[in-house]
């Protein structure tokens, strides 16, 4: 008895299962080749876009981040730091640059008065460092003074909770 006999109602696949894979890699391969390598130059001839980076190159330094924040940095006892004689916290996991731009143990700077910029991670801990040289300290940056969270809607300038306003006398929404 032949078992692989083809009902006449139900015909078999037009194409066989190889010819059908192969079809289909053909199909698929200009979608999973990888695109050419580009490099990021802009017009200027810059590989970094003028938009994203300071301007401590033009004083002879790096190019740092426009969030990066400019503070006196002394480290106590990792993580405690005192950040404009002010104390706070790496984050764990934070990344140190000395004026060479060489990566650097906390351990090695610890009870140094150094000036820097810095950033922070979304838990407003400090999160990337880089000690300036004094080329790169001569540039204008802006310090920690302004607050972290100034971009907040809601808060009007004036208004203040002290908990004994009545509801009624708060500022409403925009005002």
């Amino acid at each position: 008895m032949n078992r692989c006999f083809r009902h006449p109602r139900r015909p078999g696949p037009a194409v066989s299962t190889p010819a059908a894979a192969v079809l289909a890699l053909a199909l698929l391969a200009p979608v999973l080749a990888p695109a050419p390598a580009r490099a990021q130059a802009t017009a200027e001839g810059t590989l970094f876009p003028a938009s994203g980076l300071s301007s401590e190159a033009a004083f002879g330094g790096r190019n740092f981040p426009d969030d990066a924040l400019r503070g006196q940095l002394r480290v106590i006892d990792v993580p405690t730091i005192l950040l404009d004689g002010r104390e706070d916290r790496f984050s764990p996991g934070v990344r140190i640059r000395d004026a060479r731009n060489l990566s650097v143990v906390s351990a090695a700077i610890t009870g140094q008065d150094l000036r820097i910029n810095y950033t922070r991670d979304a838990a407003g801990l400090v999160r990337e460092v880089w000690v300036l040289s004094p080329d790169e300290a001569r540039a204008p940056r802006a310090t920690a003074s302004r607050p972290l969270l100034d971009f907040w809607p809601f808060v009007s300038p004036g208004a203040r909770d002290d908990a004994r306003t009545p509801f009624a006398d708060l500022p409403a929404y925009g005002q």
